[in-house]
């Protein structure tokens, strides 16, 4: 019985308060972002909004519903920087050709409700 109860204790604190969907620490530009997101209909919804740190910064991930749309990233006053990939030729807009061997810190904050 005590190391069931043990058990739960170790699992419950490995749990983290920042799962996919916790908003919480999130810019209010980008939980705005996110609320409209989910307003949309399901197909046109992107599927996940993830953190990264780019260049020292935090910058938020935008993966759009399909391959042909242009993925987004935006820095924390929501201004979007460029577009890393996605697009008819899958590789952005060449804004950010860096983006991806730069980026660090990955942390889903959003991810489209099953």
């Amino acid at each position: 019985m005590k190391k069931i109860f043990f058990l739960a204790i170790i699992v419950a604190g490995c749990s983290s308060s920042q799962k996919a969907g916790s908003t919480a620490e999130l810019p209010f530009c980008i939980k705005k972002k996110i609320a409209t997101f989910t307003k949309l209909p399901k197909h046109e919804q992107p599927q996940n909004v993830i953190e990264y740190e780019y260049k020292g910064k935090k910058v938020y991930y935008v993966t759009m519903p399909c391959c042909d749309f242009f993925n987004e990233v935006y820095n924390s006053n929501c201004k979007l920087l460029g577009h890393p990939d996605g697009g008819f030729s899958g590789k952005g807009d060449g804004k950010l050709p860096d983006f991806n061997a730069e980026k660090k810190k990955e942390r889903r904050v959003w991810e489209q409700p099953k």
